[in-house]
């Protein structure tokens, strides 16, 4: 993928606001999956990227299959088909929340902040009053001009998981082009307990992959760098999800009992 024309930009300290929760709700405590610790999404070695770059296009056969005439109704609440167990306990998620914490310090500078990405809080200011779902597709198409770079070269790591900040300057893998969204409709007013950064399995390339869900309309959108459409969950059918998060809850997810 080639460069964005233009660099982004980070929302603002006061977006960190979370929405209060039902007093009712009991969190669980389900244990953090054991392959995907501290949000660790395995990263995708070279010889699987050829792969992905040669494969036919996912985006084509969605946007296809999206243009028939029969369409999904109804709403949808379940992820993928699967049931969730919620939990407030955020201790395993080290580089998720790390993420968070490094865009806080970020944006304490709050001019020197908006100077430095200033052209990518313009591009997400045109958006503001237009409907959810364009607000979503444009930020999804625009962050997916950005390159894909593994961790190992991006920063000598094997798993590094960026604030919005660093992506912008020096790109990433998946969950950078995912939280680097999520950031940005958060920045335009998109109630955070709607979003989640969701590591998957994915069963045609059998590599882990993380990928940014939208809780709105009744529906749940997908994000995904792979794929170049805004995508409603239920026409993918190649993903497992293993959990999801946002900044107050986690979710552990399960095929649902047929």
């Amino acid at each position: 993928m080639r460069a964005p024309g233009v660099l982004l930009a980070l929302p603002f300290a006061a977006i960190f606001a979370c929405a209060v929760r039902p007093a009712d709700a009991q969190p669980l405590a389900p244990a953090a999956p054991a392959q995907f610790q501290e949000l660790n999404v395995h990263e995708v070695g070279e010889r699987t990227l050829r792969r992905r770059r040669a494969r036919p296009s996912i985006a084509a056969a969605l946007a296809a299959r999206s243009q028939q005439s029969e369409a999904i109704d109804g709403p949808n609440d379940s992820l993928f088909n699967t049931t969730e167990k919620q939990s407030s306990k955020m201790t395993p998620f080290k580089k998720w929340t790390g993420a968070v914490e490094k865009m806080a310090k970020e944006q304490t500078d709050v001019k020197r902040f908006a100077a430095r990405f200033k052209k990518w809080v313009a591009f997400l200011d045109t958006l503001k009053g237009k409907p959810v779902e364009e607000q979503m597709k444009q930020v999804n198409a625009f962050m997916n001009r950005s390159k894909y770079i593994l961790d190992n070269r991006n920063w000598g790591v094997k798993d590094y998981w960026a604030s919005p900040g660093e992506f912008i300057s020096k790109f990433g893998d998946c969950e950078d082009f995912s939280i680097a969204k999520y950031m940005a409709l958060k920045y335009l007013g998109f109630d955070p307990q709607k979003l989640r950064i969701v590591a998957v399995k994915d069963m045609n390339l059998k590599v882990g992959h993380a990928i940014l869900a939208v809780y709105a309309e009744d529906k749940i959108f997908i994000l995904d760098n792979q794929i170049k459409i805004v995508v409603d969950s239920r026409r993918i059918h190649h993903y497992k999800p293993v959990y999801s998060i946002n900044e107050k809850y986690w979710w552990r997810h399960r095929a649902a009992k047929s």
